[in-house]
């Protein structure tokens, strides 16, 4: 499903979406394409891109294309998703350490549709941090790596 949704292919791409993307949830899709739970998001993506087209633009972007976000998100699982409004990095609370980025796939549509909802109202109310409104049992636990300490 990952061809139904547009990629950005290097850096400066990247760049551009972040800064040109206003009073619109950004997403970023930090992940390969071959890759089955990339895949899996990927579908998730594309079936909720055209019902949250008011709210959120959704993008991929390979880890082997972007090295320079890749190590700034320290994005060492994937696939990993990445939230922004107005250039601004939206983080949200899942109840584990890291706040940058939502890591593995989501279990359904509404837990993709809900934590948009979620990022957009919390963003438009000058928020930069909002609280996940995803069942803790839906978030995927993973060990956070710390690499070169």
């Amino acid at each position: 499903m990952s061809f139904l949704l547009p990629k950005l292919t290097c850096k400066k791409e990247v760049d551009q979406a972040i800064k040109s993307v206003a009073e619109k949830v950004l997403v970023l899709r930090f992940g390969r394409d071959d890759d089955a739970v990339c895949l899996q998001l990927d579908d998730i993506l594309a079936k909720t891109a055209h019902d949250l087209s008011k709210m959120a633009v959704i993008y991929l972007v390979d880890v082997n294309n972007v090295p320079v976000y890749t190590q700034y998100f320290d994005i060492s699982y994937i696939p990993s998703t990445v939230f922004f409004f107005n250039g601004q990095h939206m983080k949200v609370d899942y109840g584990s350490p890291d706040h940058t980025k939502f890591v593995g796939s989501f279990k359904t549509k509404q837990d993709f549709i809900d934590l948009i909802e979620v990022i957009y109202r919390g963003a438009m109310r000058g928020k930069l941090i909002v609280r996940s409104p995803i069942d803790p049992n839906n978030i995927p636990k993973y060990d956070l790596l710390y690499q070169g300490i």
